[in-house]
Parts: C-alpha cells; sequence; structure tokens
C-alpha cells in the first residue's frame, strides 16, 4: 500500500491558499497523464453537445421549466414531471462531469514538470467557457428556448471545443517557436477551409432553429426563415469544405509535403463523406429524430478534424531550461514543402 504523508498546519494552510501549486508540488504526473486529461475533456465537450442535441431532438428542453433550480423549489425532478424532465435534469448533471474531466486537465497540466503555462491557461479557458455556456443555458430556458439563443448556446460550446482540441494538441509538442511544415500558399488555403467550415457550422445553427425540432412539445418560437431554403444554403457549404479538402489533399501530395497533413487532410475527407451522407438522408426523410442527432455528432467531428489539418502545419520543438529549442529544427522532421 502507498503511504499517505501527514499534513502539517503549515500544509493545510498552503493548501487552502493555492489548492493546484500545492498538488503540483507534490505531484508530476507522466505526459501520458497529461494528454489523457486534455483528451478527456474533449470527449466530454463532444458528449454534452450530443446530449443537449438529445435533450431537443426528444422535446425535452422545457423539462425542468425553470432555472438553476428544476421546478420552483426543487433542484431535481419531482414525480409530478414527465420523463422530458429527466432528460433535461441529466443534462444538466452531466455539466458536472464536464466540469470535473476540465478540472482535471487544468490539474495534469498545472502538475506537469517543467510548468507549461500556455497548457494551464487553455485548460482555465475551458473552464470559464463551460461556465458562460452554463448561465446561457439557464437562460435559453427562462426565454423558452428562443431559437437565437440556442443557437449562440451551440457556438459557444463549439468555442468549447474549440479550445478542448488546441489543448490536446499542444499536449504533444513542445513550446517552441511553431516552424510552419508547407508553404504560405497551402496555409492560406487551409484558412480558407477554417473560414468556409464556420460558415457551415452557422448555417446548420439555422437549420435548427427554423427546423421541425423546436426543443419542446409547446409553442415554440423559430427563425422565420424557411428552413429547406437554409438546408440548400447549408449543403453549398458542405460542398465547398468538400471541395476544398479534396484540392487540398491533392495539392499536399504534389508538392510532397510531411505525411503528418496528408494524413489530417485524409481523415478529414472520410468525415465529410460520412457526415454528408448522413446530412443527404436526413434531408430526404425529413429530419428524423436519429439521423439529426448523428448529423450534430458528426458536425462535432468535422470541426475537430478541421482543427487538426489546422494544427497539423507546424511543428513546435521542446524548450530547454535556457529557452532554447532541444534540437535544431533542420532534424526534426520533414522539411517545408510548398511554394513560399
Amino acid at each position: 500500500m502507498v503511504s499517505v504523508p501527514k499534513l502539517t498546519p503549515t500544509d493545510v494552510v498552503a493548501a487552502l491558499r493555492n489548492p493546484l501549486a500545492f498538488i503540483a508540488d507534490r505531484w508530476t504526473p507522466d505526459p501520458r497523464t497529461v494528454r489523457r486529461a486534455a483528451l478527456a475533456a474533449l470527449v466530454m465537450s463532444v458528449v454534452i453537445v450530443v446530449t443537449g442535441g438529445a435533450v431537443r431532438l426528444t422535446g425535452s428542453g422545457l423539462g425542468c421549466p425553470t432555472w438553476p433550480e428544476c421546478t420552483d423549489g426543487s433542484l431535481t425532478p419531482t414525480t409530478a414531471l414527465s420523463y422530458h424532465s429527466a432528460i433535461e435534469f441529466t443534462n444538466r448533471m452531466l455539466t458536472y462531469v464536464l466540469c470535473a474531466a476540465v478540472g482535471w486537465a487544468i490539474i495534469a497540466a498545472r502538475s506537469e514538470k517543467p510548468y507549461r503555462r500556455s497548457l494551464t491557461r487553455l485548460g482555465w479557458a475551458q473552464f470559464w467557457i463551460v461556465m458562460s455556456n452554463a448561465i446561457l443555458g439557464g437562460i435559453v430556458v427562462l426565454v423558452g428556448l428562443n431559437p437565437y439563443t440556442v443557437a449562440a448556446h451551440f457556438l459557444l460550446a463549439t468555442a468549447l471545443i474549440t479550445v478542448a482540441a488546441v489543448m490536446w494538441q499542444r499536449t504533444r509538442e513542445g513550446d517552441g517557436e511553431p516552424r510552419p511544415l508547407v508553404g504560405k500558399a497551402v496555409r492560406q488555403l487551409v484558412w480558407a477551409l477554417v473560414a468556409v467550415s464556420l460558415l457551415l457550422i452557422a448555417a446548420g445553427t439555422v437549420v435548427t432553429g427554423a427546423g421541425p425540432h423546436p426543443g419542446d412539445s409547446g409553442e415554440v418560437e423559430r427563425i422565420d426563415v424557411s428552413w429547406s431554403g437554409v438546408a440548400e444554403l447549408h449543403a453549398v457549404f458542405a460542398w465547398i469544405v468538400v471541395s476544398l479538402t479534396f484540392a487540398l489533399w491533392f495539392f499536399l501530395k504534389g508538392v510532397n509535403a510531411p505525411q503528418g497533413p496528408r494524413d489530417r487532410v485524409r481523415d478529414l475527407f472520410l468525415i465529410l463523406l460520412g457526415q454528408g451522407v448522413i446530412g443527404y438522408v436526413q434531408y430526404f426523410t425529413h429530419l428524423p429524430t436519429v439521423l439529426v442527432g448523428l448529423h450534430m455528432f458528426g458536425s462535432c467531428l468535422v470541426w475537430i478534424g478541421v482543427l487538426r489539418v489546422l494544427l497539423s502545419l507546424r511543428e513546435r520543438a521542446e524548450v530547454t531550461a535556457a529557452g532554447l529549442p532541444a534540437q535544431s529544427y533542420d532534424t526534426v522532421g520533414a522539411p517545408a514543402a510548398g511554394p513560399r
């Protein structure tokens, strides 16, 4: 058995004053532990989006009609409420699981040796996004599932996924200055891919706000546009994303780019194919609940795939105590490729 050291009064005071520093002084996690903690936060950020979608698709958005309580005078569902309240309350409770995952990532990053402030900041950024979105989620309930607040709720969740994905990537690289692995033309093409992907996600929120799944069985305000027309615009953006991804893969292959970026583009293309099939099937079958849920999950994977492509375009070396790269860039990875 592992012996637990006794805490002195001084230790207790130090722990209360700065618990993260107290833990960091007594624990050094393995790098794999830090990576797994960051991955757990990323996975939970996707799970909370999918379960939030399940709340809307089952018409349980107002299952708990108030916030932060479930009903007036009760934090939990009462027997007088329907199964919708259990679904909505479960999603609220998963926020605590998400907080635990983000907290674990913060603790692991803070305790890593040498200390990397950039990782800790990314962890805290996730925490504040979660807190902000929890408050926004309460506002969504209080305003009766106003579609514009629902859209903002989803977009803020997308911001959480973005930060979580960046932190996961940063756990697998050093803190040296980023060195591009591809030329300027490739980087510009990828930034265009990122921009159109954001438009794709934004259009998707409008489809949701105008579509036949308002989130509750009662009267819920909808965005006053034709959801089928916006869905067609959404499809146009999707085709542009697919085309850019396809062109990017051939371009990277043509300039003999490093394998990392090519693999990330290939992964994104496969995700887009699956997402496209689901999107068209759900459109022509009038948005069945199961397929809409899968499409929401797919949208998270698409965005993560786009971010991984963007982050694969550079490398960052480890930094020594003197602040110098641990090894010369000439010996790390493949040479930069593509036009300059």
